[in-house]
């Protein structure tokens, strides 16, 4: 986080070091200008302590209405000035993310079903949208290609699914192994030949449907132009979970500002 205010400050904030005295003392607050799911407190807390800024903030997960304060703040003036736009924009593209995700969430958790974000995401920036995911209610998933082993379509021009999911078993006992399939029959053997989960890519609701019937002991993940307008007639079928990037791809920011109180 350190690196991304040295980014914005440059060699140094010349509009504030030009106006406000070096041991000048200020408290500030954070408001959100619309309903949110907050998200990215944590984080502020963190560079907060780092850099002497007293703080106290609403919890991260938190429904917050339209005007609410989310943070006070309290240190050298020059010093929050400096953050201002850091803080910002990082709580309100992570509070964008995890209300978008909340959202999704809430629909698919009526069925069981557990919503997870793909690795589309900003490079990094990762572990804060990951993070926004997961304080929205969602899974992370994977947040590196280390994580797990998932062999995709241009995977499958170099090696047969069979022996793709073979060679997959020899990385490492730890590893889960997942086939993203396009078709029913792919899934079929993708299962057949062990894997241990299945991705649906673009899948319909009735070939999803097709699949939940007939396979059976691998996890099932559907993904692929999931929003919130089609999200239930994939969560209705109850796979295990349905992946998207919708909220890190789609989500507006939520509106927020700092405004100093004091002096």
């Amino acid at each position: 986080m350190l690196e991304f205010v040295r980014e914005d400050a440059g060699f140094w904030d010349v509009t504030s070091e030009s106006l406000v005295p070096e041991d000048a003392e200020a408290r500030a607050e954070i408001v959100v200008k619309q309903e949110c799911v907050a998200a990215g407190l944590r984080e502020l807390r963190a560079l907060c302590r780092h850099l002497g800024v007293e703080c106290t903030t609403t919890e991260d997960g938190s429904r917050v209405s339209a005007g609410s304060r989310l943070a006070e703040l309290q240190g050298n003036a020059r010093t929050l000035l400096l953050l201002e736009r850091t803080l910002l924009n990082m709580l309100m593209r992570m509070s964008g993310i995890a209300t978008a995700t909340r959202r999704l969430a809430e629909v698919a958790g009526r069925y069981g079903v557990r919503v997870a974000g793909t690795r589309k995401t900003t490079p990094g920036f990762r572990y804060f949208e990951k993070r926004a995911i997961a304080v929205g209610g969602g899974d992370p998933h994977r947040f590196r290609l280390d994580d797990a082993v998932l062999i995709k379509h241009n995977h499958l021009r170099f090696v047969s699914l069979r022996e793709a999911i073979r060679l997959a078993r020899g990385v490492s006992f730890t590893k889960l192994v997942e086939v993203e399939v396009s078709s029913v029959e792919q899934a079929l053997l993708a299962a057949e030949a062990g894997a241990d989960a299945v991705m649906l890519d673009n899948f319909t609701p009735e070939e999803v449907e097709r699949v939940m019937g007939e396979i059976g002991g691998v996890l099932v993940e559907v993904s692929g132009g999931i929003t919130p307008e089609n999200i239930e007639s994939y969560a209705r079928l109850k796979p295990h979970v349905i992946s998207t990037s919708w909220m890190c791809t789609s989500a507006p920011w939520v509106d927020m500002s700092m405004r100093i109180t004091e002096p």
